[in-house]
């Protein structure tokens, strides 16, 4: 059994079931039905939450007892939810097949992250949105929740340079909040905001 494996066979929702509030708030950029994709998506909070929205959702993760947690929300609260069982290490979505993702603390391994998020960002269609929240290294002062190795902690700078091409940056923050997600994440927060959207296509010159 895997690390998430374990950690979501706690009785409960780890996050709660209420949504990202950033997310909540992005989520106005979406105009439904929007096809959604949210990856590391868990016990699968936010994947329904914008379901409730009206969008076509893909949550994948790497947890299968995550994803069952997923689908049982889905089920209580009446709203269809797609769930792919992926490592993001190696996995991609189709070029240009959704008009969104999702990444709300997403934490990879060191040296993942950056092939990882520009094979995601492949995933958009021109114009699509990338919305992301993650713990900033400035985290690891704080008992709120997130990795302790900073390799797996985000800054704005590193998002910029992991999307340089693809995505158009709208916001690339970082700074303090307070969290109250289920039992995981409570508290004081030192946490990066990123929003970007797909560029599209580069038309050729006419001769």
């Amino acid at each position: 059994m895997n690390f998430w494996d374990q950690r979501f066979a706690e009785p409960g929702y780890k996050y709660g079931t209420e949504p990202n509030a950033f997310l909540r708030e992005q989520a106005a950029r979406l105009s439904a039905p929007a096809d959604v994709l949210v990856p590391g998506d868990g016990e699968g909070r936010n994947g329904v939450w914008l379901a409730q929205q009206g969008h076509r959702v893909t949550s994948v993760d790497s947890s299968a007892v995550g994803l069952e947690k997923a689908r049982a929300l889905a089920r209580r609260e009446g709203v269809a939810l797609v769930t792919e069982l992926a490592d993001l290490s190696d996995w991609s979505p189709a070029p240009a097949s959704v008009n969104a993702v999702a990444l709300i603390y997403t934490h990879l391994p060191s040296g993942i992250p950056a092939g990882a998020h520009r094979r995601l960002a492949t995933g958009l269609k021109p114009g699509g949105w990338l919305l992301l929240e993650a713990f900033h290294p400035a985290q690891l002062a704080h008992g709120s929740g997130g990795p302790k190795d900073a390799d797996m902690l985000y800054t704005p700078e590193q998002l910029d340079a992991d999307f340089a091409g693809l995505l158009t940056p709208v916001l690339s923050w970082h700074g303090e909040t307070i969290l109250a997600e289920g039992p995981g994440h409570q508290g004081l927060a030192h946490v990066t905001r990123w929003v970007g959207r797909r560029n599209p296509p580069a038309i050729a010159a006419a001769h």
